[in-house]
């Protein structure tokens, strides 16, 4: 694959399964995986985490430049984990809901907006909602959770949040690498994620936002389903 390349792993086991891409320009992004949606981006010497929740050794991780909230369930937001990581002058960029409880500086991210919290990094939020029968009620539309589409070195990033594979999700363009969230009854299914993927057309795909729940992901039919497609890259996400 031109566009990306698997660096291997480190000589050192990291505290947290992590993952190397080199991006359009050359320059290497990290990903380090914590559990479910909780992930964090390293590029340039910058730290971006998306959605950092859970009982991780944050204090002890280096502190963010910028922070991304999709929406504000219990699995995606959490204000005191959000207080450990944050840096002196950290970017928080979060959706309206999340915005409301906030007890800090950030930036509302309705689906549209852009960003760019430092230089060399753009955000862009994109709606994430659910289309299926029975389950728009998890997250609705008119709620206008974000999805984020970070720009890193010339590559493209999606982070889908809770979505399904709506209208929106299926009309993105130009992704590079897609995270799309793959537990029912909430996020995609397998069916719906392996559809996005073809639609979406990205390089590489992390499926995230798995297990948690009684339904079980079958990530490896998924990753069958996508053989000759893309690159996938399965880590521990549930």
């Amino acid at each position: 694959m031109g566009l990306l390349s698997l660096f291997g792993c480190c000589k050192k086991t990291p505290a947290y399964p992590q993952d190397r891409v080199v991006a359009k320009d050359g320059s290497e992004i990290l990903f380090t995986f914590f559990a479910h949606a909780s992930f964090a981006i390293e590029h340039n010497g910058k730290h971006i985490y998306i959605d950092p929740v859970g009982d991780f050794a944050w204090e002890k991780m280096p502190k963010a430049d910028a922070i991304l909230v999709t929406h504000s369930h219990y699995d995606h937001f959490d204000l005191a984990t959000i207080e450990k990581i944050a840096g002196e002058k950290c970017a928080i960029l979060c959706d309206k809901t999340s915005a409301e409880a906030f007890e800090h500086d950030c930036t509302t991210m309705l689906p549209g907006c852009v960003a760019e919290p430092f230089e060399g990094l753009s955000v862009k939020a994109v709606p994430a909602y659910n289309i299926s029968e029975g389950h728009t009620d998890f997250h609705p539309k008119e709620r206008e959770d974000c999805g984020y589409i970070l720009t890193l070195g010339g590559t493209t990033i999606y982070v889908a949040g809770d979505t399904e594979d709506n209208d929106d999700v299926v009309s993105l363009q130009g992704v590079d690498i897609a995270f799309l969230p793959v537990n029912q009854p909430y996020t995609m299914t397998v069916a719906q994620a392996v559809r996005a993927v073809k639609v979406i057309k990205p390089a590489l795909f992390y499926p995230y936002h798995y297990g948690q729940v009684e339904e079980k992901t079958d990530i490896e039919a998924l990753v069958k389903s996508l053989e000759g497609v893309c690159e996938v890259r399965v880590f521990p996400m549930e």
